[in-house]
């Protein structure tokens, strides 16, 4: 069966997919700062253009993608026409998972955390919140932090208490981008949390 969409992919594929990929590898090296994706796109509902972008970006035929399970069926018709990913309903199975809303996602420790021997085979998650700030206040440290950095995003409390087990499993562990409207910010599994 042929995956149609009316909504429109990036308007201008390469220099857009080119300033995503530099502010999510930005975000990545340098956790808890934001950057701003500015990519001109219509996202399908429930989607942040930013998120929406990241995943143009980042998704392609090799990779196996876990959707909430609160997305619209549009929206997975609209990542296989632009992108051909394919879909698990298997967190532990996905290269990428889409969360629209921490609080009703299963236990983050049922993500692939990758292997000794291939630690890079685990979940990244692109998660989006509300804001990048006003949420409790925590400090992080290590690579891409020249000493230490306070954070706020609007995550759920237990998401702190999970980090601390995903930091220590290093080098195992998930990565996460957190996304608002136009906006990302990297937290990967290097980054050490200390709650205030």
């Amino acid at each position: 069966m042929t995956n149609l969409t009316y909504l429109p992919g990036f308007q201008d594929a390469v220099h857009d997919a080119q300033r995503t990929f530099r502010a999510l590898l930005d975000a990545n090296a340098r956790p808890g700062i934001v950057y701003t994706i500015a990519a001109q796109i219509t996202p399908p509902v429930g989607l942040t253009p930013a998120c929406a972008a990241a995943c143009l970006t980042l998704l392609d035929l090799d990779v196996r993608v876990w959707l909430q399970p609160s997305f619209a069926d549009a929206l997975r018709t609209w990542l296989v026409f632009h992108t051909g990913c394919r879909f698990t309903q298997q967190p532990q199975e996905a290269d990428f998972a889409i969360a629209p809303d921490l609080t009703t996602l299963p236990e983050l420790s049922s993500f692939s955390w990758g292997t000794p021997e291939q630690p890079e085979a685990s979940t990244t998650l692109l998660v989006q919140v509300e804001s990048l700030q006003g949420g409790q206040d925590v400090i992080i440290t290590g690579p891409g932090i020249l000493d230490q950095r306070t954070i706020s995003p609007t995550l759920p409390p237990n998401f702190w208490h999970f980090w601390e087990q995903n930091h220590q499993a290093y080098p195992q562990g998930i990565d996460v981008l957190l996304f608002t409207e136009n906006a990302v910010m990297g937290l990967p599994r290097t980054a050490k949390v200390i709650c205030n």
